[in-house]
């Protein structure tokens, strides 16, 4: 990481915007710090992702529960103090979830 001062967020205070997915939908609390994006996402029960991601992520599950699927078929469940993490390129994923989530979003 370069070019970042040091900064704190209120969260709350960040406007967020509407992501619809192939349903429910996302909020996105989103600030750019140089070149690198950081959210805070909270899905609503039944959000499902309109499309596979090849962009790497950090992710952390603060609140209900995330599903996320390889383009390989592997899937993972993610609860409140679980992460993970993915390089750009390397394995497409695509996630909802059937009860909302609150995500940590480092990409």
């Amino acid at each position: 990481m370069a070019d970042i001062s040091f900064g704190t967020t209120d969260w709350p205070s960040v406007t967020p915007t509407e992501r619809k997915g192939t349903s429910g939908l996302a909020y996105w609390r989103t600030v750019q710090c140089g070149g690198i994006r950081v959210r805070m996402v909270e899905c609503t029960p039944g959000d499902v992702s309109d499309h596979w991601c090849a962009k790497g992520h950090i992710l952390l599950c603060l609140e209900g529960e995330l599903h996320t699927r390889l383009d390989d078929g592997r899937t993972f469940v993610l609860t409140p103090g679980m992460s993970f993490q993915v390089a750009d390129d390397a394995e497409p994923h695509r996630s909802s979830t059937p009860v909302g989530a609150r995500l940590f979003i480092v990409d």
